[in-house]
């Protein structure tokens, strides 16, 4: 690597450290900004000189009303703060659910516009449909929001499903019949932009890092109990994706040799037992060869998990075994990588209190050489809202690091990338 290729590299991590402590809490001055980032005043003043002059940044009164320590040691007007501009960008923030299309309007300091939806059979839709209806969705709002949102910068597409390591097509989903499809193109020449695909279970985990970093900050992982088992994964402060597509696949590791059968076409995955519909058809008695082609609602699942807490043997059992795919393929992950706080979100924490016990059981004691104790187990039921927040953050963050830097930016600092 060149020395002006480094020099770019770190410019642009100083300029991403500025962007991400401003939309991490906003308005700051510059010098709160040099205590958030590390960097020095210089370095700060001139990233946040060349924003301003590309109308990325504007000034705003302190938080404060500039009455705080730092005002006060000046004389005369008090030091104004910094925020991001909401009309200087916009981003696509879109969603691919089962049955269910979303497009999000996010202004560039993280603002919902305006949304527009459609209901849609996903497995019933034909290859070209899918790019066709996203730029129609995400022409409605752009046409809807008018001149109150900025230019679109770049879309951030997330799916329920594998999507490719790059982000640039969707491997396979449950809810599609489709492989290996192809949706950024449609979108990028429909609007001149950059386009990422991303997997929904990623997104959940991005999430809750930008909700609650004291909980996630390193190592953690988000498990998705819903009609489908996923699993987001973050070491070491970076999302893993694998080398071809976005893997940790949790609910498709293997759980009982040749047992059950799985919508991914294989026997005896985690998701066979404990996905919604692994729950129903042990519940219900039904053929261990045969996967329900029918979508289970919150509402059947509740009743479902009502039924369990009021006696009913057979439901109960089901649940057991849930859990139980769910523990043992928790041991394997903590064996593996050494434990971390899980967060297991969507429909399937309604009856978590069921699982629980059993999830601990399966994970069994400390072994020999294990570093823990007491799994750590945090609860989150919303699953549609942390996708969409983890998209709309994707989108931001991806948008901040396409933007030109000023070639003062790097002055004499030395970031770590992070």
């Amino acid at each position: 690597m060149t020395l002006i290729a480094r020099s770019d590299d770190l410019r642009r991590e100083n300029q991403r450290r500025v962007l991400a402590a401003l939309r991490a809490d906003s308005p700051l001055s510059r010098t709160e900004l040099a205590a958030a980032t590390g960097l020095s005043a210089s370095t700060v003043t001139t990233i946040t000189s060349s924003l301003l002059a590309a109308d990325y940044l504007v000034e705003a009164p302190r938080k404060d009303g500039g009455t705080g320590e730092e005002a006060l040691s000046r004389r005369g007007r008090p030091q104004v703060a910094l925020a991001l501009n909401p009309k200087s960008a916009s981003i696509g923030a879109l969603t691919l659910t089962l049955n269910r299309l979303s497009a999000v309007l996010v202004d560039y300091s993280g603002s919902v516009i305006l949304e527009v939806t459609e209901k849609v059979e996903t497995q019933s839709l034909a290859r070209d449909e899918f790019g066709r209806r996203f730029v129609s969705l995400l022409k409605k709002a752009v046409d809807d929001a008018g001149p109150s949102a900025g230019p679109l910068r770049h879309v951030a597409l997330t799916v329920q499903g594998v999507s490719d390591a790059k982000g640039t097509r969707i491997h396979w989903s449950p809810i599609l019949r489709h492989r290996d499809l192809q949706i950024d193109e449609d979108l990028s020449e429909a609007f001149g932009t950059s386009v990422s695909i991303a997997n929904d279970a990623n997104m959940i985990a991005t999430a809750l890092k930008s909700r609650e970093p004291h909980i996630y900050d390193q190592s953690y992982a988000a498990i998705l109990l819903s009609h489908g088992i996923g699993m987001g994964l973050v070491l070491g402060g970076r999302p893993f994706n694998g080398i071809l597509t976005s893997a940790a696949e949790f609910g498709h590791m293997c759980h009982i040799p040749q047992g059950a059968l799985c919508r991914c076409g294989r026997h005896g995955c985690i998701e066979a037992y404990a996905g919604d519909y692994g729950i129903w058809r042990t519940a219900t008695g039904g053929d261990p060869e045969v996967v329900p082609d029918w979508d289970i609602d919150r509402e059947k699942m509740a009743e479902l998990a009502s039924r369990a807490k009021a006696g009913d043997l057979n439901v109960r059992d089901a649940y057991t075994s849930a859990a139980s795919a769910i523990g043992h393929g928790l041991r394997n992950l903590f064996t593996l990588l050494d434990p971390f706080p899980i967060a297991f979100v969507g429909s399937g924490v309604l009856a978590f209190d069921l699982m629980e016990p059993m999830i601990r059981t399966s994970l069994g004691r400390k072994g020999i050489g294990l570093a823990y104790d007491d799994a750590e187990f945090h609860c989150y039921e919303n699953d549609l809202e942390l996708t969409l927040l983890g998209t709309i953050v994707t989108g931001l963050t991806t948008l901040d690091r396409s933007l030109p830097v000023n070639k003062e930016a790097a002055g004499g600092d030395y970031a770590t990338a992070g």
